[in-house]
């Protein structure tokens, strides 16, 4: 009997597939621990370095700006010359920056290199994200795309464990505990080494053969490509105008609220945790500290049977919906008891971390291969600048109008992002990445008044 044979969305979990996901699940862990890190140091570096409200906030956001440039322009690059060169030398870039932490002496060196590790990071959403997504058979996509999520929480909440216990090494520890943040980046750094091209990549280039080769010897000799030939595309549909063409506007400008809307309360909020607690009246945090973590935690976890119970688009609506009503409870309450505020902040850490999958599994399947590290790179920019305004900002609003006023800013932040889901949000559960990326495909089916799917226009090609 001859041996089944498979394309690369319908084929079987491999030992090569457990090892993409490993290495992008190593960056968000990096990414993690270093975003979660800096809010564990600045209790310590902001007396140390006399840091004032506007550099705590700079501070506190840079990592963020970089993010924002190394999504952008490492996109976009990595549509051009490919997704493995990229994932290998961005991680040597955070490796070095993260280490030279160590010895900064004042508030601009310290700014400057947490710009370059966020500009390593940045490349690696775009690109991590964009290989893990491609190599991926369907079944599995949105469980390990989503899976970085858990991964990340758990580097942000390994960061402030060992925060808070090399905090009580005294003042000068925060230099310890800004460069631990290098030894899981020198892991990653060394494992990612022998890591293959995209074959989708090799395929939109018209290097079919290489990617056929790819295919066979990672994922089995009894696994196809399903595309052996590139696709005439229009150079229009390239690059950042490509983004904003008429085919896919509505799905960037989606994209980037969707993300933009979740992650300014999730960054800020959690930059300035302890800053938080303290103004809700909680002298000693340690214990809503770990009770926040811990819903962060199990959030992202609950998150991952959430994504496979209920579909995209209502997963997204429901869970702004509900992010929106606790903030806003929260504020309301911001005289009450601290248990009652505490008890909304948990309800509200739960489902941000739960929705917070939906930001690296949603970005993946909006675009096509062609432009689909550009379009990651867009959102990711386009969420990260908006999170560093976010968290430059929350300090300074902290100070001037309080807690409740900025609480209440946040949550028409998510209301901005759950009126943008309703209007904008697609479907793409159960679809082949091709199928969930075509603009013209709603469900899997041709969009009502439109003209043939760019599924269709292929098959004519072919």
């Amino acid at each position: 009997m001859s041996e089944r044979t498979f394309t690369i969305d319908d084929a079987p979990f491999k030992k090569f597939h457990f090892r993409i996901a490993g290495l992008t699940f190593g960056s968000s862990f990096c990414d993690g621990y270093s975003l979660g890190i800096i809010a564990m140091a600045l209790t310590l570096l902001g007396p140390q370095l006399e840091l004032n409200a506007m550099w705590s906030g700079l501070i506190g956001s840079s990592a963020l700006i970089g993010l924002f440039a190394g999504a952008l322009v490492l996109g976009k690059l990595s549509d051009r010359i490919g997704r493995q060169k990229i994932f290998l030398v961005n991680f040597l870039l955070i490796t070095v920056v993260t280490i030279l932490q160590f010895f900064v002496n004042g508030p601009a060196e310290l700014f400057v290199l947490r710009l370059l590790i966020g500009f390593g990071l940045g490349g690696d959403y775009a690109v991590g994200t964009t290989l893990l997504a491609e190599f991926s058979p369907k079944k599995y996509r949105a469980p390990l795309l989503a899976s970085l999520n858990v991964v990340w929480t758990l580097g942000y909440v390994a960061s402030n464990f060992v925060g808070y216990y090399l905090g009580q090494a005294g003042p000068g520890s925060w230099r310890w505990m800004l460069v631990s943040a290098a030894i899981p980046a020198v892991v990653v750094l060394f494992l990612r080494i022998g890591t293959p091209e995209s074959p989708r990549w090799l395929v939109s280039k018209g290097r079919a053969e290489e990617a056929r080769l790819i295919v066979k010897k990672h994922l089995g000799q009894n696994v196809e490509m399903g595309e052996t030939s590139a696709h005439a595309v229009n150079p229009s549909d390239l690059g950042f105008r490509g983004l904003f063409s008429q085919k896919l506007r509505k799905r960037t400008a989606f994209g980037g609220i969707f993300k933009l809307t979740l992650v300014i309360p999730y960054f800020a909020i959690y930059t300035f945790l302890p800053s938080i607690l303290h103004t809700m009246g909680f002298e000693q945090n340690f214990f809503a500290d770990t009770m926040l973590n811990i819903f962060l935690l199990v959030g992202a976890i609950v998150g991952l049977w959430f994504l496979a119970k209920f579909s995209r688009r209502g997963f997204t609506i429901g869970a702004f919906a509900i992010l929106t009503v606790s903030l806003f409870s929260l504020s309301l309450l911001h005289n009450g008891s601290q248990y009652f505020m505490l008890t909304f902040f948990l309800i509200f850490t739960f489902f941000m971390s739960a929705a917070s999958n939906l930001t690296l599994v949603y970005p993946a399947e909006l675009f096509p291969t062609e432009i689909r590290g550009t379009g990651i790179g867009m959102v990711t920019a386009i969420s990260r600048i908006g999170s560093a305004i976010g968290t430059f900002l929350l300090p300074l609003s902290l100070n001037s109008f309080g807690l409740s006023s900025s609480m209440v800013g946040m949550a028409v932040i998510l209301l901005v992002g759950l009126i943008a889901s309703i209007a904008w949000a697609p479907e793409t559960k159960a679809l082949s990445l091709n199928e969930a990326s075509d603009p013209m495909l709603e469900g899997g089916q041709p969009a009502s008044g439109s003209h043939a799917s760019l599924r269709q226009i292929r098959e004519e090609i072919k």
